[in-house]
């Protein structure tokens, strides 16, 4: 028998970590991609991950995985790794505001998910969280509109664009899915265990594609690419013990929190200087997290 989560406040915040920490991790690979390709830097990351959790499993110990676990966890490293694939190819032909606020679609999706399949009651306040959290990502957008930032002095895309609109959606989608099969079988396995699959299972999958488009890496570079590696790993230990704390209709809204990191390491690493739309629409984000997370 498994217990209900007795701390969701602490659930909440293990996810706004964890999403943090996967944040910090993004902006490392954007650093990284304009010197190397996002399928050798999706391997290492996950390669990377794989050994960090060999060690870890080396010293834990859990047990050999139940057939149930490799099937459930197997199937959530392929839509790690679609979802990875999705969402670079997304980014490859459409503008980056434009691409991640398709992809705050996946809170919205999380929820829905975890109602049909986990068989969660999505109470009211998730459902206003989530929609003043999509309106504050919605803010940004128009403030980028607005100034420029996306499609101002852009002919029409035609295909190409909405192959990248369709990858977006896709990963969104794929996303979802996977923290709702984590919510799944967080309340059963090791959170140690659902890691190292999540690690391992990618790096076997993009080993060969990885090996076809391989570019040395310059000595200083390794260290990043391991940091890559480490912070993967803590973000998705992070998500996962939150997972297995509260429900995933509940953490859903956490998501959007993705925004406030990229704006706080936008700003600090990139000089990146948020306008006013972006400061408002952060503003909403934050009130969605708070309505959803409330009993």
């Amino acid at each position: 028998m498994h217990a209900r989560p007795t701390s969701p406040a602490s659930a909440i915040l293990l996810a706004a970590l964890g999403i943090g920490l996967l944040s910090l991790m993004d902006a490392t690979i954007k650093g990284l991609s304009d010197r190397y390709g996002v399928t050798g830097i999706a391997f290492a990351r996950y390669i990377v991950g794989t050994l960090v959790m060999a060690a870890v499993l080396a010293v834990l110990r859990p047990g050999w995985p139940s057939a149930e676990t490799w099937r459930t966890n197997g199937l959530r490293a392929v839509l790690v790794v679609v979802t990875a694939l999705c969402f670079f190819h997304g980014l490859s032909v459409l503008p980056l505001a434009e691409a991640l606020a398709l992809s705050f679609l996946s809170p919205i999706f999380i929820a829905l998910f975890a109602a049909l399949l986990l068989r969660e009651r999505v109470r009211p306040p998730v459902w206003a969280g989530l929609v003043v959290g999509f309106v504050g990502v919605g803010i940004v957008v128009a403030g980028q509109v607005g100034s420029g930032g996306i499609g101002a002095d852009d002919p029409v895309r035609g295909a190409g664009s909405a192959w990248g609109i369709a990858a977006i959606l896709a990963s969104a989608l794929t996303y979802a899915l996977s923290m709702v099969l984590l919510r799944a079988r967080a309340r059963h396995d090791p959170v140690v265990t659902i890691v190292a699959i999540q690690n391992a299972g990618p790096a076997a999958m993009l080993a060969a594609p990885a090996a076809f488009t391989w570019t040395p890496v310059a000595a200083p570079d390794w260290a990043l690419l391991v940091l890559v590696g480490v912070l993967g790993v803590a973000g998705h230990l992070v998500l996962s013990r939150a997972y297995a704390k509260a429900e995933a209709s509940r953490l859903a809204a956490m998501e959007y929190t993705a925004l406030l990191w990229a704006i706080g390491l936008g700003y600090f690493a990139f000089g990146e200087v948020p306008g006013m739309a972006t400061l408002a629409g952060a503003g909403l984000i934050l009130v969605g997290s708070a309505l959803a997370a409330r009993r």
